[in-house]
């Protein structure tokens, strides 16, 4: 069931760090409203600073379950937070809601005055989206055994990659990590150079950790990017997002 957006958006804290990190929250909500289909968003911070609450507002053009991993993956890769899941929660709006949250930004927005003139300041300049995690699918059979492929999006468009192999719960992390780097390629020109070096199971803290090396040539060198994410749903998804986590800010170089 979709829920009305409110009649005015939603209220931003800009003072409050998130979780020890030195970026304000008005800045990482900033982030997340780059995200698809989001139209506001409203972080909730606990008494230690810690992130208690995300609320997101989002069109119907993107499903609350992918806006909630979109979300993860962007705290994660770019402001290296881990938030739990079930502290995000998502409420789907109309496009007239857009409209009505996007007058509202232009009518709050800062003007820069002269005596004869007064006119907007220069809009800062557009970053390239970035990637994001929307699926991975596990299919077996006894010809090919596993055969796994993964799906990212960017901006409004998705690409796949596919990988298969011999049955085992090692050989999907890495065939998941292989199908991202695949999709990668799929999206960004440069990106065919990246090379899986392995992905490993962590424990710490009382957690699980997928941990991926990722192999990339420089020149005449080879450099090793490595990334890792918190285990919650599943091996698989954990090795593709931490794929991101080791790409993201290579990629967007590229």
């Amino acid at each position: 069931m979709a829920l009305t957006a409110p009649g005015n958006p939603l209220s931003h804290t800009v003072s409050s760090p998130i979780a020890g990190s030195v970026l304000p929250l008005a800045e990482a909500e900033r982030q997340l409203r780059t995200l698809p289909g989001v139209l506001d968003v409203r972080i909730v911070p606990s008494e230690t600073g810690a992130v208690s609450e995300v609320h997101v507002v989002t069109t119907m053009e993107v499903s609350p379950k992918a806006t909630v991993r979109n979300v993860e993956t962007m705290l994660k890769a770019s402001l290296k937070m881990s938030v739990d899941h079930r502290k995000i929660s998502v409420a789907t709006s109309n496009e007239k809601a857009r409209a009505h949250v996007e007058a509202e930004r232009n009518i709050a927005a800062p003007v820069v005055s002269a005596p004869t003139l007064v006119a907007p300041p220069a809009p800062a300049p557009m970053k390239a989206p970035r990637l994001f995690f929307e699926d991975v699918e596990i299919q077996r059979s006894r010809a090919k055994g596993v055969t796994v492929r993964v799906t990212l999006r960017k901006g409004d468009q998705s690409f796949t990659g596919e990988c298969e192999g011999p049955e085992s719960a090692r050989s999907r992390a890495e065939l998941a990590a292989k199908g991202a780097l695949l999709a990668i390629a799929e999206l960004e020109r440069g990106a065919g150079s990246f090379v899986v070096e392995g992905c490993k199971l962590i424990d710490a803290f009382e957690r699980e950790f997928m941990f991926v090396g990722i192999s990339v040539r420089v020149g005449r060198e080879t450099a090793l990017l490595t990334g890792s994410c918190e285990i919650k749903d599943s091996p698989e998804t954990a090795s593709v997002l931490a794929v991101l986590d080791a790409t993201n800010r290579w990629v967007s170089r590229i």
